[in-house]
C-alpha cells in the first residue's frame, strides 16, 4: 500500500487532471472512402514527457524497430485491404474524460455505467462522472519491464456476487509468472483476493506475459499467456518461444478456465495429456481478445518480433504455429523466425502487419451509436498511436478500413454501455478518451 501522503499526491492529482481533461476536445471526420485518411489527435501535446515511440510492449524490446525492416510481407502473407476502402462515411469526435492515469492497462464496466481501470505498476481507480477514485486492496505485483497488474473483467454476474478478476505479474525480474486472480469489490476497496490460476512455470526475464482477459458466452474465461521473451532468452536449456509448442506448458498458450479457476470438463484435448486449460497454442504473445457476438467467434491480436503482427480467429483446440511459422524477423539479427511462413496443419493468420504496429487491445462493435460500425473489428496500435478499424464482410473478406489517430500509445480499447468506443493511452501521464458521433 502506499504511504498516506503519496496516495493523497497521487488521488489529488488525479481528481484534478480529471475535472480538466473535458475541456481538452478536438472533433476530426474521417472520410473512410478517402484512401489512408487519417487525422493527428493534438490531445498528445498536451500529456507530459515523451512517449515510448521506440518500444510497443511498455518497456524493454524496441518492437518499433520493425520499421527499420522492409514494409512488405513475406510473399504469401496475408494482407488487410488498403486503408481507406470504408462502406460508410462515419463522423465522430475524440476527447479526453480522465488523465492523470500512470500507464492504464485493463478496463471494464459496472453495471452502472461506471469503469475500473488498471494502472501497470499495480494500481486500480474508478472512474464515475467524470471523477477517478483509488481502489485500495491490491496486493504487491511485479512492475517491471512489461509486467505488473495488467488485465480486468467483471464478473458476468457481478450485480450478485461483487467479483472483479485480474491479471499480473507475480514474482522477482529472474522467476516470475502470470497469476490470474479475483477479489470482492465493495465500495472503494478489494477484498478477498484469491489468486485462482497461476501459469505453470516460472520464467526468466519481465517479457511477454500476455494477459488478456475474456469472459465467453458460457461463463468460462480465456486468459492469453505469453511464451516468456524473446529471443536468446532460454528457459531449460532451450530458447523459450519453444514453450508455446510445449503442451506441458502454459507459456504462448490462451487457456480457458472456469470462474473458480479449475478447468472446464469441455477443454480441447492437447497433446499427451488429455483435458487441461489449454484451449489454443502456438501464440507469441497475445494482448487482444474479443468475442464477436453476432457470429460467436473469437478473435485475438498477437504481437510479432520485427514485424509479422497477426490478426487470428480463435478455434478451441487449433495451434497458431509459433514459432515454427511466422511473419516475424529476429531480434537484433535481420533474419526470419522461421523459414517457412505457412505449414499444414497449422493455422494462417487473417492479417499479418510488417511492419509491425505492436497490437494491443481489441473489440468487436456491436453498439447503436455507430451503426455504420456494426461487425467491425477495433484493434489498438501502440507504435502507430492509433486504432485500426477492420471490416469484415459478408463473404469473409478482411478490409482495413480506417486508421483513427490517437497520437499516444492505445493500450486498450473497449466498448462502453453507452455504445461508445472508449481508449486507454499507455503513458506517464495516460489518458481516458471517448469516441462519440460528430452529430
Amino acid at each position: 500500500m502506499l504511504p498516506l501522503d503519496i496516495a493523497m499526491h497521487r488521488f489529488n492529482r488525479l481528481r484534478l487532471a480529471a475535472l480538466m481533461a473535458p475541456k481538452a476536445l478536438v472533433s476530426m471526420t474521417l472520410v473512410t472512402m478517402a484512401l489512408g485518411a487519417t487525422a493527428c489527435h493534438p490531445l498528445a501535446s498536451k500529456v507530459a514527457g515523451t512517449p515510448e515511440a521506440a518500444t510497443s510492449e511498455v518497456t524493454g524490446t524496441p518492437e518499433a524497430a520493425t520499421s527499420e525492416v522492409a514494409g512488405t510481407p513475406e510473399a504469401g502473407a496475408p494482407e488487410a485491404g488498403e486503408l481507406g476502402r470504408g462502406k460508410l462515411e462515419t463522423a465522430y469526435q475524440i476527447r479526453a474524460i480522465a488523465s492523470g492515469l500512470d500507464h492504464p492497462w485493463g478496463m471494464d464496466w459496472l453495471p452502472d455505467g461506471s469503469l475500473l481501470i488498471t494502472e501497470r505498476p499495480g494500481h486500480v481507480v474508478h472512474w464515475r462522472n467524470g471523477s477517478l477514485r483509488p481502489i485500495d486492496g491490491v496486493p504487491p505485483v511485479l512492475a517491471k519491464g512489461q509486467g505488473g497488474l495488467l488485465d480486468i473483467a467483471i464478473h458476468p454476474q457481478f450485480a450478485e456476487n461483487r467479483l472483479v478478476y485480474f491479471t499480473y505479474a507475480a514474482g522477482t525480474p529472474n522467476a516470475n509468472r502470470t497469476q490470474v486472480a479475483r477479489a470482492t469489490l465493495e465500495d472503494d476497496r478489494l477484498t478477498g483476493w484469491e489468486v485462482i490460476f497461476s501459469v505453470s512455470q516460472n520464467k526468466p526475464g519481465t517479457q511477454h506475459f500476455g494477459a488478456r482477459l475474456l469472459w465467453l458466452p458460457d461463463n468460462t474465461l480465456l486468459v492469453s499467456i505469453g511464451d516468456g521473451g524473446n529471443y536468446p532468452l532460454e528457459l531449460d536449456g532451450a530458447l523459450i518461444r519453444q514453450q508455446a509448442q510445449n503442451t506441458n506448458s502454459h507459456l504462448g498458450k490462451v487457456l480457458r478456465l472456469n470462474a473458480d479457476g479449475s478447468i472446464p470438463a469441455d477443454n480441447p484435448t492437447i497433446g499427451s495429456q488429455g483435458i487441461s486449460a489449454l484451449w489454443t497454442y502456438g501464440h507469441r504473445n497475445i494482448q487482444g481478445l474479443a468475442y464477436d457476438a453476432l457470429n460467436q467467434q473469437v478473435w485475438a491480436t498477437e504481437h510479432g518480433a520485427r514485424g509479422g503482427d497477426e490478426l487470428n480467429r480463435l478455434e478451441s483446440g487449433e495451434n497458431y504455429g509459433w514459432p515454427l511459422v511466422s511473419h516475424s524477423r529476429e531480434y537484433p539479427a535481420d533474419r526470419l523466425v522461421s523459414s517457412p511462413q505457412s505449414q499444414p496443419g497449422l493455422v494462417d493468420p487473417q492479417v499479418v502487419w510488417t511492419p509491425s504496429i505492436a497490437p494491443s487491445g481489441l473489440v468487436v462493435y456491436g453498439g447503436e451509436t455507430f451503426p455504420g460500425w456494426q461487425g467491425d473489428i477495433f484493434a489498438g496500435a501502440l507504435v502507430n498511436k492509433e486504432v485500426r478499424r477492420i471490416e469484415i464482410t459478408p463473404t469473409g473478406q478482411i478490409n482495413e478500413a480506417e486508421a483513427i489517430a490517437i497520437g499516444q500509445r492505445v493500450r486498450d480499447v473497449g466498448q462502453g454501455p453507452d455504445g461508445n468506443l472508449y481508449v486507454l493511452t499507455d503513458e506517464d501521464n495516460g489518458q481516458l478518451l471517448v469516441i462519440t458521433p460528430n452529430n
